[in-house]
C-alpha cells in the first residue's frame, strides 16, 4: 500500500520576494532576447536584399507596435545584463546577504529602465 507522502509547496503558496521575481524576470528577458535576436537577423538580412525589403523593414520598425517592441527589447537587453553583472557580483561572493541581495535588486531595475531612457534619448 502506497503511503501519503508531503507535497513540496508551490508558487503558490510562498509571498513573492524581489529574489523570486528578479529570477523569473531574467528568464523572460532571456527569451525575449532571443526573439530581438531574430528580428536583428532579418534587419541584417534586408540590408543585404536591398532598398524595398530595408524600407519595408523600416516601415514596420517605425510604427507604433515596433517601436514599442524596439524599445521593450532593449530594456530587455539592460535588465538582463544588469542581473547577470549583478549574478557575477555574488559569484565573487559578495553582497549575498538579504538586505545587499534586495537593494541590488531595485538597483538593477532602477539601471535597466535609466539606460534605456538614456539609450533612446540618444537615438
Amino acid at each position: 500500500m502506497a503511503t501519503e507522502r508531503p507535497l513540496s509547496p508551490h508558487l503558490q503558496v510562498y509571498k513573492p520576494q524581489i529574489t523570486s521575481a528578479m529570477s523569473i524576470f531574467h528568464r523572460i528577458t532571456g527569451v525575449a532576447l532571443s526573439v530581438g535576436t531574430l528580428v536583428l537577423t532579418y534587419w541584417l538580412i534586408s540590408l543585404a536584399c536591398g532598398t524595398e525589403s530595408y524600407n519595408f523593414f523600416r516601415e514596420i520598425a517605425g510604427s507604433i507596435f515596433g517601436q514599442i517592441l524596439l524599445v521593450g527589447w532593449s530594456w530587455a537587453l539592460f535588465f538582463h545584463l544588469c542581473t547577470g553583472l549583478r549574478h557575477l557580483y555574488w559569484d565573487m561572493g559578495k553582497g549575498i546577504t538579504n538586505e545587499s541581495v534586495a537593494l541590488s535588486g531595485w538597483v538593477a531595475i532602477a539601471m535597466s529602465f535609466v539606460l534605456t531612457a538614456l539609450l533612446w534619448v540618444m537615438l
